[in-house]
């Protein structure tokens, strides 16, 4: 009998092993932040925080290091607004009206009625921020792209 169970068990045991092999995923490679976000917040981006965290920014940004520098990384570097001449053919994208509002922490967030690139604040926006690839999504009826990149480029 205990040859017999020494045996199942050995002939078990390349089934078990193969299941833990990797599934084709590569590991995801480290975070690495540019020198621009160890710089203090700026006041526009204490706004665009306290715009879409309210009473809540103390407790899940501002007391969370690593997170306070992921959100300055998306403000600083990672949401790029480029303006596409009208000559150029339209990009085939989510439109920005599609993108939900994040507002986990202010329930009245509402959406800006005309877009400006100059306030525009991307944490309103249910951006795929933790995605392994870039997104694109165009401002409705303008010639306006906005481009979040991965945190991982």
């Amino acid at each position: 009998m205990k040859k017999l169970c020494a045996i199942v068990a050995f002939a078990m045991l390349p089934l078990l092993v193969s299941g833990q092999k990797n599934q084709g995923q590569q590991p995801l490679p480290v975070i690495e932040f540019k020198d621009n976000v160890k710089l203090p917040l700026t006041a526009n981006e204490r706004a665009q925080i306290e715009e879409v965290y309210g009473e809540f920014a103390e407790k899940y940004i501002y007391s969370n290091p690593f997170r306070l520098l992921s959100v300055k990384n998306i403000l600083r570097n990672r949401v790029v607004i480029e303006l596409a001449s009208s000559d150029t053919k339209t990009k085939d994208c989510t439109k920005l009206s599609e993108v939900t509002l994040c507002n986990y922490y202010v329930k009245d967030l509402e959406r800006d009625v005309v877009f400006n690139p100059e306030n525009f604040n991307p944490l309103k926006y249910n951006f795929q921020f933790h995605s392994r690839s870039a997104a694109m999504y165009h401002v409705d009826n303008t010639n306006y792209y906005i481009l979040v990149k991965s945190q991982y480029q």
